[in-house]
C-alpha cells in the first residue's frame, strides 16, 4: 500500500469519530421531518420559512451504518446536520419517503478526498418507487480543507509555525481535516406524490471508498417565472443560455441598454457562463427562479493583481466600492450563482455579491453556492433588504456586513456549511469613524458553520439578532456571539438577542480547551459596557454551557463585561453549566428556567484571583427556576454530562 493510500485509510478511520450502528433494510418508520435535526414543533416561529422540507438520513430506511452522534471537531459526525449521518458502501442505500409532492431535492453528502488533495468524483444512483431515474456525480472538489487558517487543499500541510498546535510535535498527517460536506441540487423527471420512495444507492462500481449521506431537502419547484413587462432579455444582446460561451459582455450590454431606457434586465431559464463579477448600479436584474436561471463560472487567475488585491476572478454581482460612491437602487432576484471557489484567499474578491449596495436596494430569492462568501458588503453604506436567499458551501462567511453598514435587514435566509461565520456584522474601526448600526438579522436559519459562529456581532451600535434558528457550530465559535475583537468599534446603544433558538451550541474551543456557551460574550480588545439584552430565547442541547462571559487571559484584569440583561429564557440540556463566567463584570438573570443541566448552574471563576468573591456578579432577579442557589463554585474544566434530547416544555 502506498503512503498516500495509508494516509487516506488513517484519516477515514479517525474522522468517523463515533459509534457505527448497522441498520438493515426494513419497511421502516413513518417519514420524519426535522428542522435543524429536531422535531419542528420545538422550533416553531424561529428561523427561515423555506420552500423545502428536511429529512435526515439517519431517520430514513438505510442499509449502511449510522455515523454518530458525535461532536468532536474534525470528524464526519460533528459536521453533519444533527451531528449524525449514514455511511454507505457499494450496493447500500438510504431511502426517503416523501411527505408532500416534490419534483426536486438537495442532497448533502461527503465522499473522500483524493490522496494528494483536490477531490474525486463518484456515482450515486437515484431511483423513485423502484425505478432508476438518474445517476448523480458526487464530488469532493469543494470539500476537504486541512491545517490552520486560512487552510489548504493539501493533506500534507504543516501547522503554522508559532501558532497553537497539539502535541505531539510533529503532528500526524493529515493535520485537522475539515469541511467534509458538499451538496447538490437535482430536478427530477416529474412531480412525485407524497408516499413516493426516493432511494439513493451506491453502485457496485464506485471510485469512493465510502459515501456519507447527511440530509435531503425535498421541494416542489414552480414553473419558470415569465419575463416581466418593461424588461430586456439578455439573449437579445447575445447571451448564450447553454453555458458554452461567455455571457458576461452580453449581460453588461443589456444592463447598459436597460439603464438608458429605464427598464429592467431579465435573465431567462438557462445556464449563463460568467467568470468575473459585474458591477451594478441603479438597475434591476431578475431571473426565472433560482432553480432555472444559473449564473455559472470558474475561478480564473488574473494576469496581475487587481486594485482591490484580488488575484483571481469569479462570477458575481458587485456594487461599486464605497470609495467610488457605492451603488444604490440595485435589485437582484430569482437566479443562482454557482461559483468554483475551493480555497480561501482572503484578498480575493470572489464572493457572490459584493461591494457597497444600499439606497433602498434588495437582494432576494438567490441561491449562492461555492463562493468564498455568499454576500460580503463593505461600507460605509445604508439601507438594504436581504431576504429569502439560500447560501451553501461557502469557504468563508455566508453574509458579512462590514465597515460602517447601516439599516440593513437580512431576513428569511437559509445558510448551511459556511467555512466561517454564517452571518456576521463586523463594525471594523476606520478613519471615517462610521460604525455598523441599526442592522437586523431576523428569522434566518444558519446550520453547521465549520469554523466560527452561526451569528456573530463584532462591535457597532443598536444592532439586533431576532427570531433565528441556529444549530451545530463545529469549532472556534458557537451559535450566537458578541465580541470585542478583530479591531471592532466598541459596542454602543443596545445590542439585542431576542427570540432565538440555539441547537447543539456551546462546543469545545480547541485553542483554550474549554467549552463555550451557546451564546458567548467575549471582551478581548475593550470592556463591553453597552447594554446587551438576551431575551425570550431557547438554548437547546448545549454541548457545554448555555451562556458564557469570557475575557482573554492576557487582558483579564483590564477588560470586563457589564450591563447584560438575561430574561425569559428556557435552557433544555447543557453538558456543563447554565452560566460560565471567566471575566469581571455583572449580568442580571430573570425568569430563566433550566433543566437537564450537567453541572452546577453557575460556574463563576471571574478573573481567577481566588482571593475573595468572584469578580463577575451574577445578579439573580425574580422567577429563575432550578438549581441557581448555592455556594460560589469555580471549576476550570468541569466534566461533561450529555443531556437527553430536548422535549416540549410543559
Amino acid at each position: 500500500m502506498s503512503r498516500s493510500h495509508m494516509i487516506a485509510v488513517a484519516v477515514t478511520t479517525a474522522l468517523l469519530g463515533a459509534v457505527l450502528t448497522s441498520q438493515p433494510a426494513a419497511a421502516g418508520p413513518a417519514p420524519r421531518l426535522t428542522r435543524a435535526g429536531l422535531d419542528p414543533a420545538l422550533v416553531t416561529g424561529r428561523g427561515a420559512d423555506v420552500p423545502f422540507v428536511e429529512q435526515e438520513a439517519e431517520n430514513a430506511v438505510f442499509t449502511g451504518e449510522q455515523l454518530g452522534p458525535g461532536r468532536e471537531a474534525y470528524t464526519l459526525p460533528a459536521e453533519a446536520s444533527g451531528r449524525t449521518a449514514v455511511r454507505l458502501q457499494p450496493k447500500q442505500y438510504v431511502e426517503f419517503t416523501l411527505t408532500q409532492p416534490a419534483n426536486a431535492f438537495t442532497l448533502r453528502y461527503s465522499i473522500p478526498d483524493a490522496p494528494a488533495g483536490g477531490g474525486i468524483t463518484a456515482p450515486l444512483d437515484v431511483s423513485v418507487d423502484g425505478k432508476h431515474r438518474r445517476t448523480m456525480t458526487l464530488t469532493s472538489q469543494y470539500a476537504w480543507l486541512y491545517g490552520m487558517y486560512p487552510f489548504s487543499n493539501d493533506p500534507n500541510v504543516d501547522p503554522i509555525p508559532g501558532w497553537w498546535k497539539p502535541d505531539p510535535d510533529p503532528v500526524a498527517k493529515p493535520f485537522r481535516p475539515n469541511h467534509f460536506y458538499d451538496e447538490q441540487r437535482v430536478m427530477l423527471d416529474r412531480t412525485y406524490l407524497a408516499g413516493s420512495r426516493i432511494r439513493f444507492a451506491v453502485p457496485r462500481e464506485t471510485t469512493a471508498a465510502w459515501t456519507v449521506l447527511d440530509v435531503a431537502d425535498f421541494e416542489l419547484v414552480k414553473a419558470p417565472l415569465k419575463q416581466p413587462a418593461r424588461s430586456l432579455d439578455v439573449r437579445l444582446f447575445g447571451a448564450d443560455p447553454t453555458g458554452r460561451r461567455d455571457a458576461a459582455p452580453a449581460i453588461e450590454r443589456t444592463i447598459a441598454a436597460a439603464q438608458r431606457i429605464g427598464w429592467s434586465v431579465f435573465i431567462p431559464a438557462g445556464t449563463f457562463q460568467m467568470n468575473r463579477h459585474i458591477v451594478v448600479d441603479q438597475v434591476t436584474i431578475r431571473g426565472a427562479g433560482n432553480w432555472w436561471t444559473i449564473i455559472k463560472g470558474k475561478v480564473l487567475p488574473l494576469a496581475e493583481p487587481a486594485p482591490d488585491k484580488s488575484v483571481h476572478s469569479a462570477p458575481g454581482f458587485y456594487g461599486k466600492y464605497a470609495a467610488d460612491g457605492g451603488s444604490t437602487g440595485v435589485h437582484l432576484s430569482d437566479f443562482a450563482i454557482e461559483s468554483d471557489v475551493s480555497e480561501r484567499i482572503d484578498t480575493d474578491q470572489v464572493n457572490g455579491i459584493g461591494g457597497a449596495i444600499g439606497g433602498g436596494s434588495t437582494i432576494e430569492n438567490l441561491y449562492l453556492r461555492h463562493t468564498k462568501v455568499g454576500i460580503w458588503l463593505d461600507g460605509p453604506m445604508d439601507s438594504l433588504l436581504i431576504r429569502n436567499n439560500v447560501i451553501t458551501d461557502a469557504v468563508a462567511d455566508g453574509i458579512n456586513l462590514h465597515l460602517g453598514v447601516s439599516n440593513v435587514r437580512a431576513t428569511n435566509n437559509f445558510v448551511r456549511n459556511s467555512g466561517d461565520d454564517g452571518l456576521a456584522m463586523w463594525s471594523e474601526a476606520n478613519p471615517s469613524g462610521v460604525v455598523n448600526h441599526d442592522n437586523v438579522y431576523d428569522h434566518n436559519t444558519v446550520q453547521t458553520p465549520v469554523l466560527a459562529n452561526n451569528i456573530a456581532i463584532y462591535g457597532g451600535r443598536d444592532n439586533a439578532v431576532t427570531d433565528n434558528l441556529v444549530a451545530d457550530p463545529i469549532r472556534e465559535g458557537s451559535t450566537l456571539h458578541a465580541g470585542s475583537r478583530f479591531n471592532a468599534t466598541p459596542f454602543e446603544g443596545t445590542l439585542t438577542f431576542a427570540r432565538n433558538t440555539t441547537v447543539r451550541g456551546g462546543p469545545r474551543d480547541l485553542n483554550w480547551n474549554i467549552g463555550l456557551g451557546a451564546i458567548w460574550l467575549y471582551a478581548l480588545q475593550s470592556t463591553m459596557s453597552a447594554p446587551i439584552e438576551i431575551v425570550d430565547s431557547s438554548f437547546l442541547d448545549s454541548t457545554y454551557n448555555a451562556m458564557m462571559f469570557v475575557v482573554d487571559w492576557p487582558v483579564k484584569d483590564d477588560y470586563a463585561i457589564t450591563g447584560v440583561a438575561v430574561r425569559n429564557i428556557k435552557v433544555d440540556g447543557t453538558g456543563t453549566n447554565v452560566v460560565n463566567a471567566r471575566v469581571g463584570g455583572w449580568a442580571t438573570f430573570e425568569n430563566v428556567e433550566a433543566r437537564n443541566v450537567g453541572a452546577p448552574f453557575v460556574n463563576n471563576c471571574g478573573t481567577f484571583h481566588f482571593n475573595g468573591p468572584p469578580e463577575f456578579d451574577v445578579r439573580l432577579l425574580a422567577g429563575n427556576d432550578g438549581g441557581w442557589a448555592g455556594a460560589t463554585w469555580c471549576e476550570d474544566r468541569p466534566a461533561v454530562v450529555p443531556p437527553p434530547p430536548p422535549s416540549p416544555w410543559n
